[in-house]
């Protein structure tokens, strides 16, 4: 991922402002963190995850059976827009948890809905996002239905442009099919995920230099030029899950060609991940994303690249204290974990991360990459990997308890101390967006998958 490498709005793209508390202490250790203060024990942090992802995805209850998850809260200023992306990690974390079935196949059937129900296309696409609820827009529009609109059609994220389709969307999307169809052996989610693995094939495969698979599309269908090494990535998970599955060997050999070109983006004397190319031909060095150096890892498993989890933990680590420019995070109170990318650790403070946005604060904790980075380090096993990722879930535990109060969904209050939010302050990525301290579907299921030791990217 570059600022060129994503679309003008990325799957990951928030509007609005974000104010928030966080609250850590320097001994935090995950689930056995202390939390007498708040009233409730580190035991049940997963517990108020999975009631955040369960009231996010009940939100609109009058607007129909079939339905995906909101992906922020209301506060963010996306009303009820549900990525792609953040359902696919709902339904993996949903998967990792006990009882957690029922939804995640509801959610997995939503998908499969909306891949036969597209307004334009039918050749196994999924879109960037989709509205789960009424709202009226910032202009004045209304949008009055729930995720299937009053003709039968999915109701596609046209308000904010999330129209177009990035490869690495549709990986995870395939990943969460596979993994419901290796659960439940429903058949319908395997033929969905197989649609969602010849899409990639057809779309975005490239004989470049480099090689691998592009971007994508966008709204209009054009194919985007550049190729990222985390969809790259994401397919190796995919591909592999799908050669599993269906025990065709022409899964291999696609999953070959991403992971090839993976390979590819590795700079050796720094131990990390480039983050593509642009053309197909340059490897493109900065930014370096935190996403590359822990998905990598959790997807390839390569001894000889597991360098980029200390890369990222040493060379994005920040800690958000109030004395900070710009930080939200009150006085008396720090948080510790890491940044999105190198260049958030040089961003402007003086300027704005967007029209109408706040400045960002340099040392903003991006949540979900933490979660990244514990669950890659519990993966990985090194000595003192099982501590570092301790420690970060602790962190993350104590942003759900004391970060985000009174945010709702679809107008209605959340579960006390429930949800993860995206950044301890605003902080600005260097793709050209931001992350807010609002509660996040992503994040929070990260969370999940952090904790319960799953890792969604196994081929």
């Amino acid at each position: 991922m570059t600022g060129s490498l994503r679309p003008p709005l990325s799957r990951r793209t928030l509007i609005g402002t974000g104010l928030g508390a966080v609250v850590l202490t320097a001994t935090g250790t995950g689930t056995q963190t202390a939390q007498a203060a708040q009233g409730t024990s580190a035991a049940s942090a997963p517990r108020r995850a999975q009631a955040f992802l369960a009231a996010a995805m009940d939100a609109y209850p009058d607007h129909g059976a079939i339905r995906l998850t909101q992906s922020y809260t209301d506060q963010a200023g996306l009303f009820s827009t549900a990525f792609t992306y953040d359902n696919a990690l709902a339904i993996l974390a949903h998967l990792a948890c006990p009882a957690g079935g029922s939804r995640a196949v509801a959610l997995g059937d939503a998908l499969l809905y909306a891949q036969a129900h597209d307004p334009v296309y039918d050749d196994g696409r999924l879109r960037q996002a989709y509205n789960v609820g009424p709202y009226t827009f910032y202009d004045g529009s209304p949008q009055p239905d729930g995720f299937v609109k009053a003709d039968g059609t999915a109701n596609v994220g046209t308000q904010f442009g999330f129209t177009g389709t990035a490869v690495g969307d549709m990986a995870w999307a395939g990943i969460a099919l596979a993994a419901l169809a290796g659960r439940t052996g429903g058949r319908r989610f395997l033929t969905g995920a197989v649609r969602i693995g010849e899409w990639i094939e057809r779309v975005g495969r490239t004989d470049e230099p480099l090689g691998g698979y592009k971007f994508g599309v966008d709204g209009a269908d054009k194919r985007l030029p550049f190729t990222s090494t985390e969809h790259n990535t994401d397919l190796a998970g995919l591909f592999g899950r799908l050669a599993r599955l269906t025990g065709d060997k022409v899964w291999r050999e696609r999953r070959a060609r991403a992971e090839a070109f993976v390979e590819k983006m590795w700079e050796p004397a720094g131990g990390f991940f480039y983050t593509g190319t642009n053309d197909g031909v340059t490897i493109n060095k900065s930014p370096v994303p935190e996403d590359t150096q822990t998905w990598t890892h959790l997807a390839l498993a390569s001894k000889a690249h597991s360098r980029s989890l200390d890369w990222a933990a040493s060379e994005l680590a920040v800690r958000d204290t109030a004395d900070r420019p710009n930080s939200t995070v009150p006085s008396g109170q720090s948080y510790e974990g890491v940044t999105f990318s190198s260049a958030s650790l040089l961003a402007n403070e003086s300027a704005p991360i967007a029209d109408g946005q706040p400045r960002p604060d340099r040392n903003g904790v991006w949540f979900e990459g933490t979660a990244h980075l514990a669950l890659a380090l519990r993966h990985r096993g090194h000595v003192g990997d099982e501590r570092r990722a301790r420690r970060l879930l602790g962190s993350i535990e104590r942003a759900q308890d004391l970060l985000g109060d009174a945010q709702t969904v679809g107008g209605g209050a959340l579960p006390t101390r429930a949800g993860v939010v995206s950044a301890s302050s605003p902080l600005d990525t260097g793709f050209g967006f931001g992350y807010y301290p609002y509660r996040h579907t992503g994040a929070t299921a990260w969370y999940l998958l952090a904790t319960a030791r799953a890792n969604p990217l196994r081929g």
